[in-house]
């Protein structure tokens, strides 16, 4: 896969893409990460990206020509354009991986007060949110959704069963409680279950607590999978 980030700070991008699993997916060759400075694709002496918003109003807009030009250059038939943006769709694990199905990625990342809706309109595939705050610019929600995307790719985390495993994984729960050594800390134990070597029992109390998690602390997941699920 082919990761490509049009943003205004691609020094914002080298520690989390070059450290723990994502540096060694990208040393391995697993994935291609490339940051691209949206001011390369500007003609004026001041590398102009932003203008005041018509009607009035707080903050800059990114304009839509250096979009369009970097987006002409940078997008093939098999391109995916995501725009981060706080109005897009909520990011969910299902999307993580959709994305990690495709070849060729292209995170569009706004900044001030967003990009020209022309641009929104017209030049992007979709638009995604990783929750409904407000960030600095779009570059670190970015790396969000790619650190999603890029851990799902074959040979990345070493077996398949390790994303199963997790949140939000196969059955769309959360994970349930890990331990180990020592046996004993603080008073607390663990769980006999999970030391008896039983593999059955052990998948089966597994389970269980991730059902019991989930009605728990998120009982909008076990909702909102009947809802996808009703025919």
């Amino acid at each position: 896969m082919r990761l490509e980030f049009l943003t205004l700070f691609p020094g914002l991008f080298e520690g989390p893409m070059t450290e723990s699993i994502l540096g060694r997916a990208r040393r391995e060759g697993l994935v291609e990460v490339r940051m691209v400075d949206l001011r390369d694709f500007t003609h004026d002496a001041r590398r102009t990206v932003d203008d005041t918003p018509y009607g009035g109003g707080a903050g800059m807009v990114l304009k839509p020509e250096p979009l369009a030009e970097a987006l002409t250059v940078l997008r093939t038939p098999q391109s995916r354009v995501v725009l981060m943006s706080p109005q897009g769709q909520s990011f969910r694990q299902r999307d993580a991986e959709r994305l990690a199905r495709e070849t060729h990625l292209i995170f569009v990342c706004g900044h001030y007060e967003g990009v020209d809706e022309r641009v929104r309109q017209t030049l992007v595939d979709e638009e995604l949110s990783i929750g409904d705050y407000v960030l600095t610019n779009g570059s670190l929600a970015a790396m969000v959704v790619a650190d999603a995307v890029i851990r799902l790719l074959p040979g990345v985390l070493g077996s398949p069963e390790s994303a199963d495993s997790e949140s939000f994984g196969a059955e769309g729960l959360l994970e349930y409680p890990h331990y180990t050594r020592p046996e004993r800390w603080n008073g607390l134990a663990v769980p006999e279950v999970l030391r008896s070597g039983d593999h059955g029992k052990i998948r089966d109390w597994r389970r269980e607590q991730g059902w019991i998690r989930t009605l728990a602390g998120r009982p909008d997941l076990i909702v909102n999978n009947l809802e996808e699920n009703d025919p």
